[in-house]
């Protein structure tokens, strides 16, 4: 194959530079906003802070309650519960639940898979009033097992579409193989089919996690008490009506992003792999 030209080459990379430097741009805004000692919101397009201060990390991470106790840290243990738990909790319904749609043919699968896939057409605006009556009925508002199950409930449908489609690649003879040799259908699931999913399966849990953990509708409307508030609620009380705190903020925005981006560099050989198998059937 001919080389590309010298021009193609530099026209090329001059492209990718400037999509690099316009994907960039705004995060280093908000470190810049970050960093500074204002609480003021700049409109200079220089990505660089004049002046450095770890002020607004320290406002943010030493927030306390009114009986002086650590309030970030609570919050921050509220959203790494409720965001474990729910990818915990869902991605185990949905291996079961998308390994028998896979699997077995039975009447209303279609229907079934179609009531899912419906589910996930309707924002979360639409349930607050709802699963707010719901809770409140049951006793769980302003409760971490509460926010549980409703995001829970939300991440099912995703994690068994997806996790399904991931069944339908894995072939049947195996499972056959292995219950030739005495394996229980249980044994063949577990000692299996698990372990050939754990790519999809890390990926579904990821994207549950994240979804949880970037939550705001829900968590606004189903909690009340400021210790059981989760980090998206937090960071939506730095923007007042009649004030910003712009530099708490940015400051708590990356705060907030610092677990998720942590996730990615461990579980990344596993991202590639978890999303592009489940596309086709083999």
């Amino acid at each position: 194959m001919r080389a590309p030209s010298p021009v193609r080459v530099v026209a090329t990379h001059a492209a990718l530079v400037a999509i690099t430097a316009a994907t960039i741009f705004p995060v280093l805004w908000v470190l810049k906003m970050a960093l500074s000692p204002s609480q003021s919101f700049t409109m200079s397009a220089n990505p660089l802070p004049t002046e450095v201060s770890t002020a607004n990390f320290a406002a943010v991470l030493g927030t306390q309650d009114a009986t002086g106790a650590w309030l970030f840290g609570r919050q921050l243990f509220n959203s790494l519960v409720v965001s474990g738990v729910t990818a915990a909790l869902g991605v185990a319904l949905a291996c079961t639940a998308g390994y028998a749609l896979s699997r077995w043919s039975f009447p209303g699968r279609d229907r079934m898979m179609g009531a899912f896939l419906l589910t996930q057409m309707f924002p979360g605006v639409v349930m607050a009033i709802p699963l707010y009556l719901l809770l409140d009925t049951l006793g769980l508002l302003d409760s971490l097992t509460g926010l549980v199950l409703v995001y829970s409930t939300t991440t099912v449908p995703f994690a068994t579409w997806n996790l399904k489609g991931y069944f339908d690649t894995i072939p049947k003879d195996l499972e056959e193989a292995a219950m030739l040799d005495g394996a229980s259908r249980w044994v063949t699931f577990t000692r299996v089919i698990l372990p050939l999913a754990r790519p999809a399966i890390v990926v579904t849990a990821l994207f549950a996690f994240m979804t949880a953990w970037n939550e705001f509708i829900l968590a606004a409307t189903l909690m009340g008490d400021e210790r059981a508030y989760t980090l998206p609620v937090v960071l939506n009380g730095y923007v007042g009506e009649f004030g910003a705190e712009w530099g708490n903020f940015a400051a708590g925005a990356i705060l907030v992003s610092l677990p998720v981006t942590a996730l990615f560099f461990v579980l990344q050989r596993h991202l590639v792999e978890g999303l592009t198998a489940g596309g086709v059937k083999g």
